[in-house]
């Protein structure tokens, strides 16, 4: 009965394979561990993960593997696999937000190999029931998380700065050379050193600020450099406002940009130095929120 169990077992999978790559175009495939307990989690993960006609998810329980097959001129593994760990599960690539970990269903909370700051749900594990209070050593850990997620993104936001001063100079060889710095920054930051805010946030955009940076790194056009750097402002702006910083930054805004759909960026100065137009209208703009 167990040699004839393995072998539906065999068939089952398969089957799913060939289901899986008639529906999903430039099909490919591959296995990664996710982590997870039970039913419910296969349902939750395969769920998330899933895309119609472009992803396909198939979790085993058993050996926390996942099988991946994606249409890879729509998608990647870190797409999918990103999705997965914002509906609470870690991966050997990336980690779930503690806040959604810690509202997944009790029977779901799966032992956490990877590093991680998830707090207790239960009042008292570490203490007496309501009376717990914080020792200096917890507080010099929060200070030194707080540390580590600053440092960990002082480079992403520095070398921003540095691409945005360049484009108002019109200087599209140095914007290149600093949006290649903003690359590598963002390549090294270690996600488990954020908060949990910044987290969530860089899971979402940590791909658009990657490519775009990377445009304005190999693009020759400053024009299309600067189309790339409105798109990448977005990112920055988004993570801007769940991170801490030494100083206030200030979101600005051009009318004009784009035929006049306008465009914005960050600033560490209120002063507008407009980096769509430069030197042709250097002051054309406003400040419209001062992130603090």
């Amino acid at each position: 009965m167990k040699s004839f169990s393995k072998v539906v077992m065999v068939i089952a999978v398969l089957l799913y394979s060939i289901n899986s790559f008639a529906q999903i175009k430039n099909a490919k495939t591959a296995s990664i561990k996710v982590y997870g307990n039970c039913g419910m989690c296969k349902t939750t993960i395969e769920k998330a993960g899933n895309e119609k006609k472009t992803a396909s998810v198939e979790w085993n329980k058993d050996t926390k593997m996942v099988m991946l097959t994606y249409d890879s001129s729509k998608t990647n593994q870190d797409e999918i696999l990103k999705r997965i760990a914002l509906a609470g599960y870690d991966s050997e690539k990336f980690r779930a937000p503690d806040d959604v970990y810690a509202k997944l269903a009790e029977c779901c909370q799966y032992d956490r190999p990877l590093k991680t700051v998830a707090k207790n749900k239960e009042t008292g594990r570490n203490g007496s029931a309501g009376h717990h209070q914080h020792s200096p050593n917890e507080t010099t850990a929060s200070q030194q998380e707080a540390t580590q997620s600053q440092t960990q993104l002082t480079a992403v936001f520095n070398n921003y700065f540095s691409v945005k001063d360049a484009f108002i100079k019109s200087d599209g060889t140095t914007a290149s050379a600093k949006a290649a710095d903003l690359v590598a920054s963002i390549k090294a930051v270690d996600m488990n050193k954020l908060s949990t805010q910044e987290h969530t946030v860089w899971m979402n955009v940590m791909q658009k600020l990657s490519a775009n940076a990377e445009n304005i790194s190999i693009a020759k056009d400053v024009a299309k450099q600067r189309e790339a750097f409105a798109v990448l402002s977005e990112g920055i702006y988004e993570l801007a406002k769940v991170s801490k910083q030494d100083g206030p930054m200030y979101y600005q805004h051009c009318p004009m940009y784009n035929g006049g759909k306008g465009a914005n960026w960050l600033s560490k100065e209120n002063a507008v130095k407009n980096p769509y137009y430069g030197a042709q209208m250097l002051t054309c703009g406003s400040t419209v929120e001062t992130i603090k």
